[in-house]
């Protein structure tokens, strides 16, 4: 139930991103066409404009048409016929003209496992539905995830291409002054090429992003938009106990087959009274010929099972080991999702851990470390190459920070779709050091 109220909360937020601020009149037109969104926004959208709930949703509803298919009384027969004819084909000798009108109402049982049956299909293809939901939400948050990622790369080079030509104007004005050879300026100028071409390639990442992103939204490829969350430490995780006890209880793969093993005990039910139950027959009948009047019957069609051994051994046998599958199958999707919950939970942790490492040990060692290793070039102490592999070393200790805030946020949102719920439903827990 809680996942259900969690995906009408989005989907009210979707409302809130459709209605974005517009820029005033006068200002650049694409820049009005800018969709604005924050992260949750953007789950929100997708939960109503990705092409692929329209097709689960669908397919939910051909479920419901099947249901009432099922519990359909079939449609009467109307029979009309020349009988006792002096010859074959002998129309017009014709001693009897009957018309007959027929109903076969199944046996009243029958309709009601047929729509029982029909109720736990639709279950089914909304535990299904739900799945879909919940992994789309997921993606929809990586997507975004990866378009901040790219950005904050961008954002990453453009300050390392800052400190590239910084330090080249620096080694061309020390060689200028003859302290230092000519290898120093050649290397900054190639240091400075090489952030350019990081750059051309990191314009290719934040398009590919984007356009990911806009299909998961729904949205044209090229429409432009703007991300407003940053990347940021996820908050403390919750217990893994907790999580997984709750996985076990909502996970949508598991009411899947706890309906789909409903609907096979009901069609074995279903397949036995076929076999056994009679049908009711009414008809009306008159002969046009004669003076007879219209005449009625009623009865019942039984079934007689006498090659019973070919129920046994078919239909009967079949709808058992129905049975017995689906049963089997739930035993592993049990396992499954609390393999699942587990995995994803050691990932979510070991991101995070990641993330406090390198932003309170690696990071500020790697800027202090540049820090020294400029000054001492100013001063002389240090060769271009020392400076060079300084920066270099604050660059990759960037891009492993950056990378790693994006796996964290993205470990966080696989672990709620592993949970069934959202995580801020549990209480928070312990934070990591």
């Amino acid at each position: 139930m809680r996942t259900s109220f969690w995906v009408i909360a989005l989907a009210c937020v979707a409302s809130a991103a459709s209605a974005q601020q517009r820029v005033p009149v006068g200002a650049d037109a694409s820049a009005a066409d800018t969709l604005r969104l924050t992260r949750l926004q953007a789950i929100a959208t997708a939960l109503t404009a990705n092409p692929q709930l329209d097709v689960a949703r669908e397919q939910t509803a051909q479920v419901r048409a099947q249901r009432v298919e099922g519990m359909a009384i079939p449609d009467p027969a109307v029979t009309a016929s020349l009988d006792d004819q002096t010859r074959f084909l002998g129309l017009n000798t014709a001693q009897s003209r009957n018309v007959q009108v027929g109903f076969l109402f199944p046996f009243p049982d029958k309709i009601r496992l047929q729509n029982s049956i029909g109720l736990a299909n639709i279950r089914s293809s909304e535990s299904q539905y739900r799945l879909l939901q919940q992994q789309i939400a997921a993606a929809a948050g990586q997507d975004y995830d990866a378009v901040l990622l790219a950005e904050r790369h961008r954002r990453d080079l453009t300050e390392a291409d800052s400190l590239a030509r910084d330090f080249l104007k620096k080694t061309e004005a020390r060689f200028n002054a003859g302290t230092v050879p000519r290898l120093d300026v050649i290397k900054a100028q190639v240091d400075v090429a090489q952030s350019a071409n990081d750059l051309i390639a990191n314009a290719r990442d934040v398009s590919n992003a984007r356009s990911a992103l806009n299909r998961m939204l729904g949205r044209p490829l090229g429409s432009a938009i703007a991300l407003v969350d940053t990347l940021a430490v996820p908050p403390p995780l919750p217990d893994l106990d907790a999580v997984e006890q709750k996985a076990l209880q909502v996970r949508p793969e598991l009411t899947d087959l706890d309906a789909q093993r409903r609907a096979a005990q009901l069609n074995a039910t279903l397949v036995r009274e076929q076999s056994i139950l009679p049908d009711i027959t009414l008809s009306a009948s008159r002969d046009f010929k004669g003076d007879q009047g219209t005449l009625y019957s009623a009865g019942l069609a039984f079934p007689i099972p006498l090659f019973f051994w070919q129920h046994t051994r078919g239909d009967f046998a079949e709808t058992q080991h129905r049975i017995r599958e689906l049963d089997a199958a739930y035993r592993d999707a049990r396992a499954a999702v609390g393999q699942d919950v587990r995995t994803s939970y050691a990932t979510a942790d070991a991101a995070m851990r990641q993330v406090i490492y390198i932003r309170d040990q690696l990071l500020p060692a790697a800027r202090e470390a540049y820090r020294v290793a400029t000054v001492s070039y100013g001063l002389g102490g240090l060769s271009a190459l020392d400076v060079l592999d300084a920066r270099r070393s604050l660059l990759d200790a960037e891009n492993q920070y950056a990378e790693a805030l994006a796996a964290a946020n993205s470990a966080r949102a696989d672990l709620e779709r592993a949970a069934g719920a959202p995580l801020s439903t549990f209480a928070p827990g312990v934070p990591r050091e």
